[in-house]
């Protein structure tokens, strides 16, 4: 499904920058996808796939 309609970015690629990327905030994530830049109507729904894939991401510990 489209998330961004004025840049053609799907749910799917979304999901795999926070994969790869691991953002913890929209600001990073836009640093990464191109959303939000022309009318905005995509933030909201941006930000919830953000929010799910951050709760189910697999926990990291940090170790040293």
């Amino acid at each position: 499904m489209y998330v961004c309609l004025c840049n053609a970015i799907s749910d799917k690629v979304i999901r795999k920058v926070i994969q790869q990327h691991q953002p913890q905030t929209m600001k990073q994530l836009r640093n990464l996808v191109p959303i939000g830049t022309d009318c905005g109507k995509c933030i909201r729904q941006a930000r919830e796939i953000l929010i799910e894939e951050q709760e189910n991401a697999p926990m990291m510990i940090e170790v040293a």
